[in-house]
């Protein structure tokens, strides 16, 4: 087929929330019932649009394709899966009369409604995105099912641009599913894509006729030696789904994105080969691949700015990169971002209260665009023309190097003085022991994990704080208001072990971000977590120390105001990691040791405080870990020690727990079992407990709290939807290891439904309780 040329400079994605979360806040206006189906549709194109004339004003062309139209109204696996008709039995009745997925039930399966249980979550490869997982079995219909993607081009082409359409491909979408509850034991998803490949291909034949020339489909799967298919098998599937695709009648030109890592070695053939006109490849995280057959036809897109961090970077190396790119024989040669640039905010230009020196060293999605237009103008005229561009960068490069703070010779002496010593608790029966008799819990001990309801009291009071209405004092009364009614609830409902609910926290990592020196904060640095969830992630520039206390004066004031135990709550190295732009300029493990430090040194302070119980979440743990088997054990080996180095110090008696999240248990239980935490809870209540039969399997032997109330749903649980988790959990597990506690912090809900639902697990708990003392 002939097709227009590709340009010469794209990026893979874009922000899709708003430039100041509009997107958020229709989807959720959307929710409440605020504004009716047809103003979110408004406000969405008008989201849309403003994307489209940005991304034009900064220099990608308005009518090349160059512009990628990646907007989702709430996860773009879950709009691939829509598309195609992939959406599991319980939600059928949805459809309308002709067969399509409505809007409505396009949210429903997200969320959940009712008994209703929405998709699986889970993280998005290394990335803190969460993905609605895909349900596929043999019984599952593949059909075109939404018109979406063709509308939103239609939408572009009216306005005077040609978009390209970004959606998961095939292999991908089928990699990351799991098996419907109606499938076979050990059915595999991958199995069924001679049956998709036909309904992709008359999806792409209707963006073509919408007027896209361009479609860009993302394959990360390819990148990947942590799935379930191996390498080899996802490069297989590849070469069939493109094949198939490639020779599709009518269809737009195809540009393959494999972001995240670097292809693997038969993945790249494969792609290679393949009837397809562009391939587009992560050169920040990858090497440069060998010449292969089947290039002399096609476009590679070197993806050399990196699409996941915000620092500059050296442009002078992305030119170069791109270069030694041209030799592979390639047709053509384009510059792109490694990734979507979904993982960073914006634009540094909003950002006014950064100190001038450490912006002038970042690139959010809008510099990033800037960096892809220079380099796409050096590949067109030389790198002289690009030469005053390349200085610049590489200036800021050394200023960055030789800025105070950056290297803290204090906080150097103290980490090169650590000794393995300092990394080892004592034996794990000899603390339980202790615990066992000094903390005085019951069989099925309840909790949360840490944060309660944000409401909006408490995000006007701080912001009123913020702009200096008021005194620190009425705020701190106010906060302290607050811990007096989340502890009192708490005690209502009988929990076990409270929290004092984190109302003075904005953010799980920010507020530590806010504490410690060596981090920088933004105000308008939004990230998409899941949906319509977003966080600020903070820049961590500079070497990590505690100036001060930062959480005691909360958790003693808590303690004080009951006689059960309240758990210290802190945020772990890792995850304080994962959830910051962090700096690039040294190993993430000697970073994280230095912030582990920090969090030691805080523990140390809660004990002396009277606090018995710490927790020090690590919900990032399997979020980090690399794609590439071969670098696992690294990742693994200091992810381990930063957290063992914050908690090595504590008392036998002291209970040490620890929080995952979506985190694929199976995968690292010999790393969640070497943090030597005393009590582990993670998240199981929307797989339906799945994860309990690894622990019985892996031989876990510590306390463990699988979660039986899923907080990423607005719905309430029942009590015997909770029981029967729980009861699943005593079935397998001895009965002295299990905690019992909801999925994740409640920050995100409402009080209603908090109540509601931990009445419900309350209430779970004391039935299993009676029965099991009638057994016993």
């Amino acid at each position: 087929m002939t097709s227009a040329p590709f340009p010469a400079g794209t990026i893979l994605g874009y922000p899709r929330i708003g430039r100041r979360r509009e997107l958020k806040r229709a989807v959720e206006a959307h929710w409440a019932g605020r504004i009716d189906e047809t103003e979110l549709e408004r406000q969405a194109a008008a989201v849309r649009r403003a994307t489209r004339e940005r991304l034009a004003a900064l220099g990608l062309g308005r009518t090349d394709s160059a512009i990628p139209e990646s907007f989702s109204y709430y996860d773009q696996v879950l709009d691939a899966a829509v598309a195609v008709g992939a959406l599991p039995a319980r939600f059928a009745d949805l459809r309308d009369v002709d067969g399509t997925i409505p809007l409505s039930a396009y949210f429903t399966a997200a969320r959940g409604e009712g008994e209703r249980a929405p998709l699986e979550m889970t993280k998005w490869f290394d990335t803190n995105y969460h993905y609605l997982v895909p349900e596929i079995g043999p019984e599952t219909t593949f059909a075109l099912s939404t018109d979406r993607f063709a509308r939103q081009v239609a939408e572009a082409r009216a306005d005077g641009v040609t978009v390209r359409p970004v959606i998961v491909g095939p292999v991908t979408l089928l990699a990351l599913a799991k098996a419907t509850d109606a499938a076979p034991e050990g059915f595999d998803p991958l199995t069924r894509l001679d049956d998709l490949l036909p309904v992709y291909a008359e999806l792409l034949a209707s963006l073509r006729d919408a007027g896209a020339e361009w479609v860009q489909l993302d394959e990360p799967a390819l990148v990947s030696e942590s799935l379930p298919a191996t390498p080899a098998r996802l490069a297989d599937a590849a070469a069939a789904a493109y094949r198939v695709l490639g020779e599709a009648p009518g269809r737009p030109a195809i540009v393959v994105a494999a972001s995240y890592a670097q292809l693997s070695a038969e993945a790249w053939a494969a792609l290679a080969a393949a009837p397809v006109e562009a391939i587009a490849i992560d050169l920040h995280r990858g090497a440069l691949p060998p010449v292969a057959d089947g290039l002399a036809g096609k476009t590679l897109v070197g993806g050399v700015i990196d699409g996941r961090n915000i620092w500059r970077g050296d442009l002078d190396a992305a030119w170069s990169r791109l270069d030694a790119l041209r030799a592979l024989g390639a047709a053509a040669v384009a510059a792109g971002t490694s990734t979507s640039l979904q993982h960073v905010p914006h634009d540094v230009d909003d950002e006014p209260h950064l100190d001038p020196r450490l912006a002038s060293w970042l690139a959010f999605a809008d510099e990033k665009v800037g960096q892809v237009v220079t380099l796409a103008a050096g590949l067109a005229d030389g790198r002289e023309a690009i030469a005053a561009e390349l200085d610049a960068a590489s200036a800021a490069l050394a200023d960055r190097r030789s800025a105070p703070g950056v290297r803290d010779g204090a906080v150097r002496t103290r980490a090169e003085a650590l000794t393995p010593a300092d990394y080892r608790r004592g034996p794990a029966d000899e603390r339980e022991a202790v615990q066992r008799e000094t903390l005085g819990l019951p069989v099925l001990p309840t909790t949360t994990i840490g944060s309660f309801p944000q409401t909006g009291d408490i995000r006007r009071a701080r912001a009123r704080h913020a702009s200096g209405e008021g005194s620190t004092e009425e705020y701190e009364g106010f906060l302290r208001e607050e811990i007096r009614r989340v502890v009192r609830l708490q005690e209502d409902l009988d929990l076990d072990v409270l929290v004092h609910g984190e109302a003075e926290r904005n953010d799980m990592v920010q507020y530590f971000a806010e504490h410690l020196d060596g981090f920088a904060v933004t105000v308008n640095g939004w990230v998409q977590s899941y949906g319509s969830r977003a966080t600020r992630p903070s820049i961590l520039w500079g070497d990590v120390s505690r100036p001060a206390p930062i959480t005691v004066g909360w958790s003693t004031f808590a303690q004080s105001l009951t006689g059960k135990h309240v758990k210290g709550m802190l945020t772990g190295p890792v995850t304080i990691l994962a959830w910051s732009f962090v700096r690039d300029d040294q190993p993430l493990g000697e970073t994280a040791d230095q912030v582990a430090l920090a969090l030691r040194d805080e523990i140390a302070d809660l004990e002396a405080g009277g606090i018995r119980i710490v927790q020090v979440d690590e919900p990032a743990l399997r979020e980090l870990l690399p794609l590439k088997q071969a670098q696992q054990r690294s990742y693994l080996d200091w992810s381990v020690g930063s957290f063992r180095l914050a908690t090595a110090a504590a008392a036998p008696g002291t209970q040490v727990h620890t929080h995952l999240c979506y985190s694929e248990f199976a995968v690292v239980i010999d790393a969640i079992a070497a943090l030597d935490a005393d009590v582990t809870s993670i998240e199981a209540a929307r797989s339906r407990g799945e994860v309990i039969a690894d622990i019985r399997t892996s031989g876990f032997s510590r306390g463990i709290g699988p979660g039986v109330y899923d907080i990423h749903s607005p719905r309430v649980p029942s009590v015997e939807e909770i029981a029967a988790l729980l009861q699943r959990a005593v079935d397998e597990l001895p009965l002295g290891q299990v905690w019992v506690n909801p999925d994740c912090g409640l920050k995100t809900r409402g009080y209603d439904e908090t109540v509601a639902s931990l009445r419900n697990l309350v209430a779970a708990t004391r039935a299993i309780r009676e029965q099991l003392a009638v057994h016993v």
